[in-house]
């Protein structure tokens, strides 16, 4: 933890490109985090839990894989891995980018901290199209 803190204090002291992308992802995965508990609704029996294109095959032809995909419904359970994105991309990812930062430089903790963001933004995506099916 203390060379964590140490490699933070070196980020903060001569690079804040890189301090204030990763102060980006943790407001953002913090919003995101906050916003899919609020729209959890744990009153419903049944919510639109995935999406697949194509799913699995259930006929002799090709009708049987056209009726196959769509959205899945599930328990509302399910909708808690959204909070746990949420957590792991917002805490988790800034210490791997830390990390990163110290073993291999800047550029490649820059590019991770901007594939954490890439990652959240397509999750926030994903429960907006399953919040607007459900």
């Amino acid at each position: 933890m203390k060379t964590l803190r140490e490699s933070l204090g070196e980020i903060y002291r001569g690079h804040k490109g890189l301090l204030v992308m990763m102060i980006f992802l943790l407001v953002l995965a913090l919003a995101f985090f906050v916003f899919s508990l609020v729209t959890l609704s744990p009153s419903s029996a049944i919510v639109k839990v995935g999406y697949g294109d194509i799913g699995s095959f259930s006929g002799d032809d090709l009708t049987g894989m056209r009726l196959a995909g769509g959205y899945r419904d599930g328990s509302w359970a399910s909708m808690l891995t959204f909070p746990l994105i949420a957590i792991i991309v917002g805490v988790f990812h800034n210490m791997i980018a830390i990390r990163l930062y110290k073993r291999r430089g800047e550029g490649v903790a820059k590019a991770f901290v901007l594939i954490s963001m890439t990652v959240l933004i397509g999750a926030f995506v994903v429960l907006l199209r399953l919040l607007s099916e459900g």
